[in-house]
């Protein structure tokens, strides 16, 4: 124990015993996520193996991640309302792979884990000698980088799901004018949007992406409507759920497509101007802080300098 004081400080004994707890669940965890194989998923792969394939044919049931496979159960939500809600939020996001929660939860149990490490290595090496550590310090040190580091994948998919669906609010307006040319034009539904998911690719790329899906999907055999429903859910936007309850009345109800198209379409443009309107209306509000920053402090050195530099030579 006063060997342990002497070269780590007074909290040596708990640094000692966290580094063995983290040896310790580094030991155990490969052992607890080892998942065994089951015996049918053998028969299957011998099967699999067994069958003649033709040279260039692909298997269309391949597995895309085999080293992960065997951590699924530590890596994937078990309630299956969680691990719905984890996908549909990565796939708002535009990460579409089946592995995709797999990969979030990889890297948040990978990022928490290293940098925890690397924390208390970084306070072995570089704070605790030498001087006087508080216990909010050693914390900080210790659990600030495992915090962040498992905190960093959560708040870089809100990012990224928060841009794509802003990318996808500024971009459905002209989609529309474009999809109410097409149609007007003679083009059917699905002809229309592949044109229009073509044509505005440069633009927003997210937004191409969700109408080509649709109209692969659509060529597939799948209904319509259930088409149209898994788009507004994968783009998260009240834009996009909106037109799609529209598509789908207007199909229900045998009204003309075009028609729908138009009204919808002058709607969504007057809601942009007023969008824009609005974040016009938000940036005086903005830029108050900032002028006031900017502005009051050399104002009242002009005014307030000459006459505190005047009584200072008065005084001497």
């Amino acid at each position: 124990m006063a060997f342990l004081t002497d070269i780590l400080g007074p909290i040596g004994p708990f640094i000692l015993v966290g580094l063995l707890g983290l040896a310790l669940i580094a030991a155990v965890i490969p052992m607890m996520l080892k998942e065994r194989n089951d015996p049918l998923n053998k028969l299957k792969d011998a099967g699999e193996r067994s069958a003649t394939i033709k040279p260039g044919a692909k298997l269309r049931t391949a597995k895309s991640n085999d080293k992960l496979q065997k951590y699924s159960s530590f890596l994937e939500p078990q309630d299956a309302e969680e691990y719905s809600a984890a996908r549909m939020k990565l796939m708002q996001a535009g990460y579409r792979s089946k592995d995709a929660v797999r990969f979030f939860h990889f890297a948040q149990f990978a990022l928490g884990l290293g940098l925890l490490v690397a924390g208390v290595l970084y306070f072995m090496l570089f704070v605790s000698g030498g001087q006087e550590v508080t216990t909010q310090q050693t914390l900080f040190y210790v659990l600030g980088p495992g915090c962040l580091g498992y905190m960093a994948p959560k708040y870089w998919v809100n990012k990224r799901q928060a841009k794509r669906q802003e990318q996808i609010t500024a971009g459905f307006p002209d989609a529309l004018d474009m999809l109410l040319v097409c149609v007007e034009a003679g083009q059917s539904l699905e002809q229309s949007i592949v044109r229009m998911a073509k044509e505005i690719r440069p633009a927003f790329p997210d937004l191409a992406d969700e109408f080509e899906i649709v109209s692969l999907q659509i060529k597939a055999g799948m209904e319509k409507s259930g088409v149209l429903r898994d788009m507004a859910e994968r783009c998260g936007v009240a834009d996009v759920s909106s037109f799609v309850t529209v598509m789908i009345q207007s199909a229900a109800f045998g009204t003309s497509i075009a028609e729908a198209l138009r009204v919808y379409s002058s709607e969504m443009r007057d809601k942009r101007v007023m969008r824009a309107e609005e974040a016009a209306n938000k940036l005086p509000t903005k830029m108050t802080l900032v002028t006031m920053m900017l502005t009051v402090p050399p104002l009242l050195i002009i005014l307030v300098g000459p006459s505190a530099v005047s009584i200072s030579n008065f005084g001497n």
